[in-house]
């Protein structure tokens, strides 16, 4: 689960609102999220969940996720209502226009998924045509949202920082390339290698 990108959002949020946790591995590739055991948590079988077990909470979706740390923690929410309404805009838009591209063509790379070759290129398209549309939306800002980090930066770095698994190349995109340094200097950053353990552990 620790490869998960979607899981890799919420490890990312974790660390750098400095929240203590507990993590358990959902082994994918032996079905595990597919188990009763699994479902119970989450009806669709994916990952991540969360249980706040403090709260009798369990919640599955990245972004309902952040959604709730930011809300417990204090942190990355925005600083009024209209700029927790605009992160959420980024994370809609992350998921139906940003996260299939990548994603995907980081699957076929990794060998997880073997498409015919209209769809690599399909896939490819995507991406690219949604880091244009993110690049130029950064040009002159540092974040996405008003002047400060918020859980659009942390969800929609969660899925950019899958693009060298993608081989998707950066390079034409700097303001891109700029918006990411800035969350990486952040402190208690974790990389897509680091945030999460590999295997179940105890906080």
């Amino acid at each position: 689960m620790f490869a998960s990108g979607p899981t890799y959002k919420v490890g990312l949020m974790l660390n750098l609102t400095g929240t203590p946790y507990d993590y358990e591995h959902v082994d994918l590739r032996s079905g595990a999220h597919k188990a009763d055991a699994f479902l119970s948590k989450n009806r669709y079988g994916q990952v991540p969940v969360l249980e706040d077990h403090e709260k009798d909470i369990c919640l599955c979706q990245s972004s309902v996720i952040l959604d709730y740390l930011a809300d417990e923690t204090g942190q990355f929410g925005g600083k009024d209502r209209a700029e927790r309404l605009r992160a959420r805009e980024w994370q809609l838009w992350g998921t139906g226009q940003l996260s299939i591209g990548i994603f995907r063509t980081r699957a076929q790379k990794l060998g997880f998924f073997d498409f015919p070759e209209q769809v690599v290129a399909a896939n490819l398209a995507s991406a690219t045509n949604a880091l244009k549309e993110l690049n130029g939306l950064l040009e002159g800002r540092d974040w996405l949202v008003g002047g400060g980090v918020t859980i659009a930066d942390v969800d929609i770095y969660g899925v950019v920082a899958y693009s060298g698994q993608a081989q998707i190349d950066l390079a034409p995109f700097a303001h891109v390339r700029r918006w990411m340094s800035r969350v990486e200097a952040l402190p208690r950053f974790k990389s897509i290698d680091t945030a999460l353990p590999k295997e179940s552990t105890k906080a």
